[in-house]
């Protein structure tokens, strides 16, 4: 279990390193085209209810999704991290400016008192953020267990989406039994399907 552990951490490392790497230019031509192939996705257009996360650093970029989303008439959900229970309740957000504020590790969240909790059964796609994905479905996180105790409570209907940087994408993650598969990744060059 030791060596799982290192080998994980190992790739957190290599890969934010990566990531971290990449000039603001590339990341945001990047991010405009993993936003072109979400929203010309079959599953995305008949979502009605859409959970995204608020990017953070250098993960790829949601924020125009977001508004862009929400110009479409998408319901959009955003996650709240409730760290006294140590799970992410979704709410509903009308206007990305307004309705979040910076709340765990200073990640934009919902404001709970503007907000009303979106039902976790209500939504139709999520796209949930990690570190490094393989083309199994295997995702690596931040090791906090958020997304990893979240992907469960989701509808098994619920279509589980990463959107992550090419170089995101390693040969296998080390997957331990507490740890959550996706169904699809969105790169900037291709959709995959977990296989």
């Amino acid at each position: 279990m030791q060596d799982l552990k290192a080998k994980k951490a190992e790739i957190r490392r290599k890969i934010l390193a990566q990531r971290d790497a990449i000039p603001d230019d590339d990341r945001y031509q990047k991010s405009k085209a993993i936003r072109d192939r979400l929203f010309h996705f079959a599953n995305f257009i008949e979502a009605r209810i859409v959970l995204f996360y608020a990017s953070f650093g250098s993960e790829v970029a949601t924020g125009e999704m977001i508004r862009n989303a929400l110009q479409i008439n998408k319901i959009v959900a955003l996650p709240f991290i409730d760290q006294k229970e140590k799970k992410i309740v979704p709410y509903k957000i009308d206007n990305f400016e307004r309705d979040v504020q910076p709340g765990y590790r200073g990640i934009l969240e919902p404001i709970p008192q503007r907000c009303k909790i979106m039902p976790v059964e209500h939504i139709n796609l999520a796209i949930i953020p990690g570190i490094a994905f393989d083309e199994r479905g295997g995702r690596l996180g931040h090791g906090t267990g958020f997304y990893d105790r979240f992907i469960p409570v989701l509808d098994v209907t619920t279509r589980k989406v990463a959107l992550a940087f090419e170089s995101q994408i390693v040969r296998q993650i080390p997957m331990e039994p507490h740890d959550r598969f996706i169904d699809i990744i969105i790169t900037e060059d291709r959709i995959i399907y977990k296989i």
